[in-house]
């Protein structure tokens, strides 16, 4: 039993930043989200037409896509006002391989929560929650040093950074496009940067209030 209680305990924690951090990730996945992005401070207009209106309306329409269960027609079978498509073959190339890292996250993102319900229980029964919200506490610390070291890399070099999570993610220069095409003139760099930052904000909330109320309901169950 202890050393159950053990594993558990350091899974407890060191899991803790993925939850964290893909819970902010789906919070970042939302309508609300979008309208927040799109009306921030000096975001770039589209240089080739498209109102913040339009934007708002097909990056609202990619989102269901990505969060769906629709093939990739939902998203070929549209068309711009112009009657051009709204996304050529190799973007929808990219739109799929983006949907599936999307669908795995929300499915981890899913167990996560699972486990955490399912752990929280059991040491609440085992009359371990004093222990249990410690390994919280020591996650929420954990967290808070990775997302540090994210926002610098932000800060120092955000090229660096989202070239290196696209080359993760990513098979070759399949993330890679013209300044015209529909996915950057709704998603430009600028976007890349807020969303990043947004992340950070809000994985960091998340741990502080893990980390400080872990500790404080730790000291009240011991």
């Amino acid at each position: 039993m202890k050393r159950l209680s053990s594993w558990l305990l350091g899974l407890t924690t060191i899991l803790l930043p993925l939850l964290l951090i893909t819970t902010a990730i789906r919070i970042l996945l939302t309508p609300t989200y979008l309208q927040i992005a799109y009306r921030l401070p000096a975001f770039p207009p589209d240089p080739f037409g498209f109102t913040t209106e339009e934007r708002l309306y097909w990056a609202n329409y990619s989102l269901t896509y990505l969060l769906n269960q629709a093939d990739i027609s939902f998203l070929a079978d549209q068309t711009l006002s112009n009657g051009q498509p709204l996304y050529n073959a190799r973007e929808l190339r990219h739109m799929v391989d983006v949907k599936n890292l999307v669908q795995l996250m929300l499915h981890v993102w899913t167990a996560l929560i699972i486990f955490y319900g399912v752990v929280g229980i059991w040491f609440w029964r085992t009359h371990q929650g004093s222990a249990f919200w410690r390994a919280l506490s020591r996650g929420g610390w954990l967290t808070l040093g990775l997302i540090l070291l994210i926002l610098i890399g932000v800060v120092v070099s955000f090229n660096w950074l989202f070239t290196a999570f696209h080359r993760l993610f990513f098979e070759g220069d399949t993330w890679l496009f013209y300044y015209s095409d529909t996915l950057i003139r709704l998603f430009p760099l600028r976007f890349w940067q807020d969303a990043f930052t947004a992340m950070g904000l809000l994985t960091l909330t998340l741990a502080l209030i893990t980390a400080l109320g872990g500790q404080k309901l730790a000291s009240r169950t011991a």
